[in-house]
């Protein structure tokens, strides 16, 4: 199939169907579009093409993609338009990627579900009464529903791997400072990344082999070594699986279940070793983690004041972004210096030790992606219940590992508590399954993920 072809194709489904699912804030021009494919295919009949020709892209709404809205989902930056490329989407654009539009997204990546943008939720492709996840919820939906090859979101505590979980796709975080953040309008700085979402693990590898390495402009990004995409296809031998220990956390039986039996299912066809492995204090995951990202961002917010680009912040934005904003606030007031933000830096460091000392004894961390089945839309969750939706996938993001979602399968109707709606019956809710490497091994991580598919 032509790359024109399938820009048609998707361009046809995404106009049928995404008016129910809201993956998309903004479809790139449509004459632009058929030309760009034109011009691809062209390429790939000379055989000067890209790495990425042929392939249609998503990409998350606080990413810069130049002459688009990069309104991260909110009424703050809704008339904002990017007036240049970010890093990942130039070298997108190098390789002959094609970028088809703008995804939806929790406002300014502030939320766990998909359902705080400022333009509507995202509806779960696999069955539209579930939350997608989030805060990358458009770009997982966009990929889950076959509006798109692949797409990139960004992560801070697990914003890549929490929907790619729900939507049954895998999402892919980086090691931190191997992808470029510039043009990223960031939620918190020191753990921010970009990453692909994608339906296979090839396609994942191959985005994160074309948008990762140094970028001068973003002075913690470096020049990691190149991934051998055809030695991803290759399944390792000898690999140690380290599965996390998960007393004292609050994870569904179900979910905890599939997992152990997709690990042992996988490791005895695979001929690998598995052992369990214990993170101390992984519990505190979260009471580290938001000090950091609401002292982080209230600060990035500050530019958002409405005189220089946009409205001002308070005065526009949703109730989850106003909260992280006020108690960014609280903890940076005088009388507060130094108690929280910084004894959560010191617990930050104790995880990446933590990780250091397991990574020893095994190549690989597993568990559950996510620790409870997805809710409906709308359904009432407390703040608390929400932000513990991240307690496995933030550890990775404090330590600056790196990791990946890929789906480990499905929980039946059966299992579902009455609350939740009926799921499509043949496949069940999907269960994501996370593998954790150290930083800096994403071909390790990615060939481990390969094993599991």
């Amino acid at each position: 199939m032509t790359t024109l072809q399938r820009v048609e194709k998707f361009l046809e489904k995404i106009k049928k169907e995404d008016k129910e699912i809201n993956a998309f804030l903004q479809i790139r021009d449509e004459k632009e579009l058929i030309e760009g494919a034109r011009a691809i295919d062209a390429k790939i009949g000379e055989g000067k093409a890209g790495k990425l020709a042929g392939k249609v892209i998503a990409v998350k709404a606080n990413i810069n993609v130049h002459g688009m809205n990069a309104s991260c989902a909110s009424k703050v930056l809704e008339n904002y338009t990017a007036p240049y490329d970010a890093a990942v989407v130039s070298k997108i654009k190098e390789e002959d990627g094609l970028i088809i539009g703008i995804t939806n997204m929790d406002e300014f990546a502030c939320g766990f579900s998909g359902e705080t943008s400022a333009f509507g939720p995202t509806k779960n492709p696999l069955n539209k009464k579930l939350i997608t996840g989030g805060s990358s919820s458009g770009s997982a939906a966009a990929v889950a529903a076959g509006f798109c090859d692949m797409a990139l979101g960004s992560d801070t505590g697990g914003s890549i791997r929490n929907p790619a979980s729900i939507c049954g796709v895998v999402g892919l975080k980086p090691s931190y400072g191997s992808v470029s953040r510039y043009g990223l309008i960031d939620l918190s700085m020191s753990l921010d990344q970009i990453g692909p979402i994608a339906g296979n693990v090839e396609d994942a590898a191959l985005l994160l082999d074309v948008i990762r390495g140094r970028d001068t402009r973003d002075s913690i990004s470096i020049d990691s070594e190149k991934l051998n995409l055809k030695k991803i296809k290759e399944k390792p031998k000898g690999i140690r699986i380290g599965v996390l220990n998960l007393d004292g956390l609050n994870v569904d039986e179900n979910v905890k279940n599939l997992i152990n039996e997709r690990v042992n299912e996988i490791s005895k066809k695979n001929g690998w070793d598995v052992k369990n492995v214990q993170i101390k204090n992984l519990d505190l995951a979260v009471e580290t983690y938001y000090p950091l990202v609401y002292v982080e961002f209230f600060s990035g917010t500050r530019r958002f004041d409405g005189r220089r680009y946009g409205k001002k912040i308070e005065d526009f934005a949703g109730p989850e972004v106003l909260r992280r904003i006020l108690g960014g606030s609280e903890i940076t007031k005088a009388e507060h210096k130094g108690r929280y933000y910084d004894s959560a830096l010191k617990v930050k460091n104790f995880f990446a030790e933590e990780f250091k000392k397991i990574f020893k004894e095994v190549d690989c961390v597993v568990c559950p992606t996510l620790p409870r089945l997805p809710w409906k839309i709308g359904e009432k969750i407390s703040v608390e219940d929400g932000y513990a939706m991240d307690v496995l996938t933030i550890p990775p993001n404090l330590a600056g590992n790196c990791a990946v979602s890929v789906p480990a399968g499905a929980i039946s109707l059966d299992a579902l508590p009455s609350a939740h709606p009926p799921a499509q019956k043949d496949n069940g809710v999907p269960v994501g399954l996370q593998i954790i490497c150290d930083k800096f091994q994403e071909e390790k991580l990615l060939r481990i993920a390969k094993g599991f598919e």
